[in-house]
């Protein structure tokens, strides 16, 4: 089977022609053989700026060359509170999502692409997929509830992958996955569902290259009295973590500089302290011992910070490292499942008012 995957960034929309193939591991169907051939379209703006006709003609002309695809796919932006997995693109959900603030530009653009080339488009696990228990939603103040706001692209593939690791279908396991880089989120899956996460940016999470980690709340109430919304949640979300403790959010830049300097040195002891804490809370959350803990993102490629999450953390279960970010491998493999009859597609419908 041949997708092509569609994923828009703030910079360049990332493509690639997928050649899926099924497993070939019986007891493992899932475990599906994708082979990547990438290119990018540059953005001359933000994202949502774009002018769709230009951008689907751009697409279709890098791609111009490709095998003959059997489906496009994409990432899903702010779609309504959805349940994990693979849905069809229709002009409704595309318009849904290209609203402001939705972040639904690959849904549209995959349905162009896909409507140029003659085949169906589709989205995975867009970035509103929520399938947290009741009692994870829920807060100690009446009518605030928590919303499932994590890396669901990402962290899925990944806890499908470490699942595989251990022999087992991510439906038949028990995976915690800590999303480390810029951002970060670290989640519990149960039988292949997200059922509590830290969430991520401002909402929680350990701290990052650029995001600020836990803070107390008279802190918070401080921090708000000096700032406005849009500065402070720009503060948490891209300006502290690694950047604000040390000046540099380059991952690569401060593990050269780990040996010699102080202030990474500190930075990079709280770092590995606040994910630890943070993998062992989500532990919690599930029924029994976890069967894999995996690290993923960028942060997964320093050595050393790994090493020593890994040897605090290897008494719970087996530690899987995944590097790097695997959302265009996430997206192949979404679409492959459902081209390969392994799961059938979901029907998006508009979600209520209020549940946006």
């Amino acid at each position: 089977m041949i997708a092509h995957v569609i994923n828009p960034g703030s910079s360049s929309v990332k493509l690639a022609c997928a050649d899926i193939q099924p497993s070939e591991n019986a007891a493992l169907p899932g475990q599906l053989r994708v082979t990547l051939t990438r290119a990018e379209v540059p953005l001359d703006g933000p994202p949502g700026e774009q002018d769709l006709d230009t951008l689907t003609r751009a697409v279709l002309h890098v791609s111009a060359d490709w095998p003959s695809p059997d489906a496009v796919v994409a990432r899903g932006g702010w779609l309504g509170r959805v349940a994990a997995g693979t849905y069809q693109v229709t002009p409704e959900l595309a318009h849904y999502a290209l609203q402001e603030g939705r972040d639904g530009l690959g849904g549209a653009l995959a349905l162009r692409v896909g409507e140029a080339r003659g085949v169906p488009a589709f989205v995975v696990d867009p970035q509103s997929v929520n399938e947290l228990l009741p009692e994870a939603r829920e807060t100690g103040v009446k009518g605030v509830v928590r919303e499932a706001r994590f890396h669901a692209l990402n962290a899925r593939v990944v806890a499908r992958r470490a699942a595989h690791e251990v022999g087992k279908r991510l439906q038949d396991a028990r995976v915690v996955v800590a999303h480390l880089g810029a951002t970060t989120s670290v989640t519990a899956f149960d039988g292949g569902r997200a059922i509590d996460t830290t969430g991520t940016g401002p909402d929680g999470g350990p701290l990052g290259a650029r995001q600020a980690g836990p803070l107390p709340t008279t802190t918070l109430l401080r921090l708000a009295a000096e700032h406005s919304q849009p500065e402070l949640l720009r503060l948490l979300s891209a300006g502290s973590g690694f950047l604000g403790l040390t000046g540099t959010a380059n991952l690569r830049e401060m593990e050269g500089h780990e040996v010699t300097d102080p202030e990474v040195q500190v930075a990079v002891a709280a770092f590995v302290h606040q994910a630890c804490k943070a993998i062992g809370e989500q532990c919690g959350a599930l029924t029994g011992r976890p069967d894999a803990l995996a690290i993923t993102g960028g942060a997964a490629r320093w050595d050393a910070v790994v090493d020593r999450i890994e040897r605090r953390l290897s008494w719970i279960a087996p530690v899987i490292i995944v590097p790097g970010e695997l959302e265009l491998e996430a997206l192949a493999e979404g679409v492959g499942r459902v081209l390969l009859g392994l799961e059938q597609p979901r029907d998006w419908t508009p979600p209520p008012d209020g549940h946006a």
